[in-house]
C-alpha cells in the first residue's frame, strides 16, 4: 500500500513533475494550493505526511502547522522553504516538523526526506539484520578465542551493542539468535572467571576490579577538580549505554571503561569494597564492628561512608571534604536537588542511586513492575524513562552548572534468571538467589562454582566449615522444599550475586561540564 503525502503550496501547478517523479516511486500525492482546502481533505482522508510550503498568501506554512497538528497530530509535517533565516528555522522546529527542505527543490530531495520520514525504521530495521546476519559468523568463532578479560569486556561491549540496536527491530526471530549466542558466552565466560578469578586477586596481571577502581580512577580525578561521583546501584553496561545521552546534555564525556566486579556480585560485597579499597575479609579485619556476614543481623551496607572516608585517608585523600548522599525515594531525590547549595563546595560530592536496584527487585514482587518489564529491553526502556523523568537530570545540571566533573559508575549488573537449580543447605544458609555461603551445601557441580576455600578469595567465612557458590550463566539456586512454588515466583525475574557477562563486567565514564 502507497504512503498517501499531501502537498500544500499555492504553485501547485507548476510541481506537477516532482508530483509525478514521486508517484513513480509508490507515493500517492494529494496536491492542493491553500489550507483551508487541506484542512478540510484531512476530515475525510488520513494522510501520513504533508508538504507545506512556509510562504503563502492567506494562511502562512508556519501559521498552518498547529491548524495542521489539531486535526491530526501524528501527521509528519516537512516545510518547503526559500529562507534560510534562523528565527524561521527556529520557529518551525519549534513547532515540531520533521524536517525542512530548502528552494529550489528537486525530485530526490524531497524523495530523500519523504524516506527518512517515513520508511526509517523499515530501512534501519532491514540494515540491522542485515549487518547481524554478516557478522553472526564472526561473533560465534570469535567466541573461541577470547583469552583475557579485556577480550571478554570487548566481546561483550560487541553483543550489547547490537542488542540496542535490535530494540528498533520487530523481527523477533533474530533478537532470539543474538541472545542465544549471549548465552552460550556466558557459559564460556563462567568457565573463564573460574580459571582466573583467584589469580586476579593474587597476581599482577588483572583488569580494575571493585576494589581497586576509586584508588585507580576516581582519586586523580578529586586531586585535580571538584568531582561528583554517581554509584547508579545495579547499573549494567546495556542502561548505561540507553541512558548515556540524558547525561551528555549537560556534559562532555572524556572517557567510558569498564571494570570487574568481585565476587559475589552483590552490593554487600562489591559496593563496601568499591567504598573501602579493600576486599570483604580485609573490610571484616580492618572493620570488625561494621561488617555483617550473610547470616549476620544488620544493614549490610550501613558503613559506606566510613569505609570511603578511611579509604580516602589511606591513599592522600584526607584533606578534601567529602559529602556522601544515598537516595532510596524520590523525596529525597528532589530534597538533594534543592538542597543542592548546601553541598556544592565539597572536592567529592557522592551520591549512591538507588533506584535500578529497587526496580529489578519490583519486577519479582510486584505484578504490575513485572508486566512492565518483561525482556531486557523493556528493562532498558523503562529505565531510561525514569531517568528522563528523574530530578536526579537537575541535580547533574546543578552539578555541570558548578563546575563539577562527573563519574558515573555502578557496583555490579543484574541477570534475567531463567534455568533453576536445586541447592540443599541448612538453616545457616545464605538467601541469596545467585549465590549461596553455608557449611552444608549440596549443588550441582555443573550450575555453580563452589569455593570451599573462601579465604583464598577473601572471603569472610560464617564459620570454619563455609563455602560458597556462584551461581553461572542465568541460573538461579531454588531449595527442593516448596520448589514449584519458588521457581515460579523467581524464575524470568533480574538477580546478582553470581557469574555472568551483565553482573561482572560494568562501566565507569569520566565526563567534564560543557
Amino acid at each position: 500500500m502507497s504512503e498517501k503525502i499531501l502537498w500544500i503550496d499555492d504553485e501547485i501547478d507548476l510541481l506537477k513533475p516532482h508530483i509525478v517523479f514521486l508517484e513513480k516511486k509508490g507515493y500517492h500525492v494529494t496536491p492542493v494550493n491553500n489550507v483551508n482546502e487541506a484542512l478540510d481533505l484531512m476530515d475525510s482522508e488520513k494522510f501520513a505526511l504533508t508538504l507545506i510550503d512556509e510562504n503563502m498568501p492567506g494562511i502562512s506554512g508556519l501559521e498552518a502547522i498547529p491548524m495542521i497538528k489539531e486535526k491530526d497530530n501524528s501527521l509528519k509535517i516537512v516545510m518547503v522553504t526559500k529562507s534560510e533565516e534562523e528565527h524561521i528555522m527556529e520557529e518551525a522546529i519549534g513547532s515540531q516538523i520533521a524536517d525542512y527542505i530548502l528552494k529550489p527543490v528537486n525530485p530526490n530531495q524531497i524523495l530523500l526526506s519523504l524516506k527518512k520520514n517515513l520508511q526509517q525504521d523499515d530501512l534501519v530495521e532491514q540494515k540491522t539484520i542485515l549487518q547481524y546476519q554478516q557478522e553472526f559468523r564472526s561473533l560465534s568463532l570469535e567466541l573461541s578465542y577470547l583469552r583475557t578479560y579485556q577480550d571478554w569486556a570487548e566481546y561483550y561491549k560487541k553483543i550489547l551493542n547490537w542488542e540496542i540496536k535490535f530494540d528498533k527491530v520487530t523481527d523477533n526471530e533474530f533478537a532470539d539468535l543474538l541472545q542465544s549466542q549471549k548465552e552460550e558466552a556466558n557459559i564460556q565466560f563462567a568457565k573463564f572467571i573460574e580459571n582466573n578469578y583467584e589469580d586476579w586477586l593474587h597476581g599482577s596481571d588483572k583488569p580494575n576490579m571493585s576494589h581497586t577502581l576509586f584508588k585507580e580512577k576516581v582519586k586523580p580525578e578529586v586531586e585535580k577538580e571538584k568531582v561528583l561521583l554517581l554509584m547508579i546501584d545495579n547499573l549494567r553496561y546495556d542502561q548505561w549505554k540507553v541512558i548515556e545521552p540524558l547525561f551528555t546534555k549537560y556534559y562532555n564525556k572524556i572517557s567510558e571503561d569498564y571494570y570487574y566486579s568481585i565476587l559475589p556480585t552483590a552490593t554487600q560485597y562489591a559496593r563496601n569494597s568499591f567504598f573501602a579499597g579493600l576486599l570483604p575479609s580485609e573490610i571484616e579485619k580492618r572493620f570488625p564492628d561494621k561488617w555483617f556476614n550473610d547470616n549476620e543481623e544488620g544493614n549490610k551496607n550501613e558503613f559506606e561512608r566510613d569505609f570511603l572516608e578511611d579509604q580516602m585517608k589511606r591513599i592522600g585523600l584526607g584533606s578534601k571534604s567529602m559529602k556522601y548522599l544515598k537516595v532510596l525515594n524520590a523525596d529525597f531525590e528532589k530534597k538533594i536537588y534543592d538542597d543542592f547549595n548546601q553541598h556544592k563546595n565539597n572536592d567529592l560530592l557522592v551520591i549512591v542511586y538507588n533506584f535500578i536496584d529497587i526496580l529489578s527487585h519490583a519486577k519479582t514482587d510486584n505484578h504490575i513492575v513485572d508486566q512492565l518489564i518483561r525482556d531486557d529491553k523493556t528493562f532498558r526502556s523503562l529505565t531510561f524513562n525514569w531517568f528522563e523523568n528523574s530530578s536526579l537530570l537537575k541535580i547533574i545540571k546543578a552539578a555541570a552548572e558548578n563546575g563539577y566533573k562527573l563519574v558515573i559508575t555502578t557496583d555490579h549488573g543484574t541477570v534475567y534468571v531463567k534455568k533453576p537449580s536445586k541447592v540443599v543447605g541448612d538453616r545457616e544458609t545464605s538467601t541469596n538467589i545467585r549465590y549461596k555461603t553455608g557449611k552444608s551445601l549440596t549443588y550441582d557441580d555443573s550450575d555453580v562454582w563452589a569455593i570451599t576455600n573462601p579465604e583464598k578469595l577473601f572471603l569472610p567465612k560464617g564459620n570454619l566449615s563455609s563455602k560458597y557458590i556462584f551461581a553461572k550463566s542465568n541460573i538461579f539456586l531454588a531449595y527442593p522444599k516448596n520448589y514449584n512454588h519458588f521457581v515460579n515466583y523467581y524464575k524470568e525475574t533480574y538477580q546478582h550475586g553470581g557469574i555472568s557477562l551483565e553482573e561482572c563486567i560494568i562501566p565507569i565514564s569520566i565526563l567534564e561540564p560543557k
